[in-house]
């Protein structure tokens, strides 16, 4: 695991940008890209917006894979993760809404629509690079405390505190739905690359938990130890309680250049 502490959200928000831009060019026209909601990855989408306004970089056919979708909003909802990754993600990316995929969390039957969003990952050959942000609680995707480290796609319940931190997103705590379709940590572990990103001071026990701490399921973001090519990207105040702050830091100024990741 490599863990990049950044001077502050923005820088955090640039590296990101650049290290999914690296790998795009890497694999080429045809990347799969996993892609996150919530605040964490934002400043990372507006920076490959700009990059592929000035024709630096081409996503057109590019294809894109959501970590997850509410169960119980209405089709069409402004906060569903459909309608929220087609406007922070899609269009401003220039992808092709036809290769952008949501698992199906308005499905009557969704067991199946897990099954089948499984099957839609493989089909497109793996998602090449997944992005991450991680809940107060450590939860990467929708995956909370407790959740199997090999879960593939499936519903999960919300808990208290997941549901709290989103209401920001709602009117009330009592329009945050109860209920998600999210893949699962074996499948999030079977991207090739993974970069998590993640900001504030608020974040700053889940980082450490799931950089230093034992992988357990408790943490559910601590299975990323577990992955040969996954980047934990930070600012200084959500590295704020890591005990080997200096030693990331000075793993980084003293990178080869070929090891570094520049836009």
């Amino acid at each position: 695991m490599d863990v990049i502490i950044c001077a502050n959200e923005d820088e955090a928000g640039r590296y990101t940008a650049a290290k999914i831009a690296q790998v795009a060019r890497w694999v080429g026209p045809k990347v799969v890209i996993g892609v996150a909601t919530g605040s964490s990855p934002l400043r990372a989408y507006a920076v490959l917006a700009d990059l592929v306004a000035q024709g630096k970089l081409d996503l057109s056919e590019a294809s894109a894979f959501a970590l997850d979708e509410y169960v119980g909003l209405p089709e069409g909802h402004p906060e569903s993760y459909k309608d929220t990754i087609r406007r922070t993600v899609t269009e401003p990316l220039g992808l092709d809404p036809a290769r952008v995929h949501v698992p199906n969390g308005f499905a009557a039957d969704l067991q199946q629509a897990a099954l089948d969003y499984e099957a839609a990952i493989k089909a497109a050959g793996g998602v090449d690079i997944q992005i991450l942000g991680v809940g107060s609680n450590g939860h990467i995707g929708f995956n909370e405390p407790t959740s199997s480290l090999a879960s593939r796609t499936r519903i999960k319940t919300l808990t208290h505190q997941t549901r709290l931190d989103n209401q920001r997103f709602f009117n009330s705590l009592d329009e945050v739905p109860y209920h998600c379709l999210t893949q699962g940590l074996g499948t999030i572990l079977d991207a090739r690359h993974v970069a998590l990103v993640a900001s504030g001071e608020h974040k700053a026990k889940a980082v450490k938990a799931i950089v230093e701490g034992p992988v357990t399921s408790m943490w559910p973001g601590s299975v990323l130890q577990m992955h040969e090519h996954a980047t934990v990207i930070v600012d200084e105040a959500a590295a704020s309680q890591l005990e080997l702050a200096d030693y990331y830091k000075a793993m980084y100024a003293n990178l080869p250049d070929w090891q570094r990741v520049t836009l």
